[in-house]
């Protein structure tokens, strides 16, 4: 276990050793639990830490055009839209 230290401002720690002494636990333990708790939910552990990938895309609501017409309007090149009249069509 790693020894450590931390500054809390006084009315945080007042809080805090109110719930210590109200659920009968010492200040490393709550600071132990709350830790847990926020990477719990900040931090969801993963099986391969090396190996990320992008979340998969979502739709937002687009009316307009599919995912198709989407990839292929944004791999035009510049001369592609030149020679279409600059409409993209």
């Amino acid at each position: 276990m790693t020894r450590t230290q931390i500054q809390l401002p006084d009315e945080l720690f007042k809080r805090a050793k109110q719930v210590c002494e109200a659920r009968e636990i010492s200040m490393a333990e709550l600071a132990r639990r709350g830790l847990e708790y926020m990477l719990s939910v900040y931090a969801p552990e993963r099986g391969n830490a090396g190996q990320w990938s992008p979340p998969a895309p979502r739709p937002l609501g687009w009316k307009g055009l599919g995912d198709r017409e989407i990839k292929e309007q944004a791999q035009r090149t510049a001369a592609e839209i030149s020679l279409l009249g600059g409409s993209g069509q």
